[in-house]
């Protein structure tokens, strides 16, 4: 099969990672996936490296007319079998290079935000995937129909650390501190905001053995929320060996599609904390396989954080639980099920 995936990002993000993995497997499975990226994006860089076909569109707008003819140009010249867009913009562009084509559009969807348009999400796409059950309902709120929608789960691969990161040692702190991690875009989105709120909320005792590692974004140093030092150590390439040098996850963000970061420490035995929204509720089980504070309430995450912090035995059966439960959010599943797509597309044409 041919698959034409469109990706507009200009980071290194979950979404990219997905389109990465995806593509990268359907290559190993005998398929031809062409990637069209963003010129000098993380993601075209990593597809040269393991030789994927790739082609290099800027997709500055929605109504980007050039990229749209330089989609439609690609879909003319390939012929693929499937058009499979993966964010917002990549949506829009595949929908104007299409106009008058016969290649089905399949849409992933990541947020969990009710979408607007009715043109966007009309009967041109295909078929939507959510990536939870939270997308899902969004989208069936925005008036998708639900026979036009498909949970595929997103999925990593299994862990390969080497040496975990000491980062004690690298940030200058004592033997005995407990590491909490953030992992991910270091923005308001995604409750990097929160930090001091949930720091200040801890009692004085466990703040004083705490030390924060945030992983991504562009800043590098030493900093410091609600009294908790930090270090900033930006984008990290080798996450595996980054997040295995962690005692904790802090997972801040108050909307969350489902949560690639929280899979990654839970597959690595990091028991993560994080608000219950979104696909969160559909991946951690409480008190099995991580812990959930209400939504929004920053004074009961921080009591997860000392529940953690202060109880070893708790902390290493969710380490268990997690690792037990991040098996269900494999690669090989969500290729799977996004094949599962694809020829349930391809068979409803073909009897259309």
């Amino acid at each position: 099969m041919r698959i034409l995936h469109l990706d507009s990002g200009r980071d290194w993000r979950g979404g990219q990672r997905q389109v990465f993995l995806l593509a990268a497997t359907q290559r190993d499975d005998g398929h031809e996936p062409l990637v069209v990226a963003a010129p000098n994006s993380p993601l075209a860089g990593r597809l040269k490296t393991v030789g994927i076909a790739s082609a290099a569109v800027d997709m500055r707008a929605d109504l980007d007319l050039f990229a749209m003819r330089r989609v439609r140009r690609l879909i003319t010249k390939w012929k693929p079998d499937v058009v499979h867009a993966h964010d917002a913009r990549a949506h829009a562009i595949a929908l104007g290079a299409l106009v008058g084509a016969h290649v089905p559009l399949v849409v992933t969807r990541r947020v969990p935000f009710t979408p607007k348009g009715r043109l966007k999400y009309g009967t041109r796409v295909a078929r939507f995937i959510a990536i939870s059950d939270a997308v899902r309902v969004a989208l069936r709120a925005g008036g998708v129909e639900d026979s036009r929608i498909s949970t595929v789960y997103s999925g990593v691969a299994s862990p390969t650390p080497g040496t975990p990161r000491d980062w004690r040692r690298e940030a200058g702190w004592p033997a005995d501190t407990l590491l909490c991690g953030v992992v991910g875009a270091m923005t308001a989105e995604k409750g990097i905001a929160r930090l001091t709120q949930i720091a200040q909320a801890l009692s004085p005792d466990v703040r004083a053995r705490l030390r924060l590692v945030l992983l991504g974004g562009s800043a590098v140093g030493a900093d410091a929320f609600g009294g908790v030092p930090a270090y900033r150590a930006g984008f990290v390439d080798a996450i595996y060996d980054a997040m295995a040098g962690l005692d904790m996850l802090w997972h801040p963000s108050g909307a969350e599609g489902l949560g690639t970061a929280v899979i990654d420490a839970m597959a690595l035995g990091v028991p993560p904390v994080a608000f219950a929204t979104g696909g969160l509720l559909e991946l951690v089980e409480q008190d099995i396989s991580g812990l959930l504070a209400p939504p929004d309430d920053d004074v009961a995450f921080a009591r997860d954080v000392e529940r953690l912090a202060t109880d070893q035995a708790l902390r290493e059966r969710l380490a268990a639980g997690g690792r037990a439960r991040a098996v269900a959010f494999d690669v090989r599943r969500m290729v799977d099920g996004t094949f599962a797509v694809y020829h349930a597309v391809l068979g409803s044409q073909l009897t259309a």
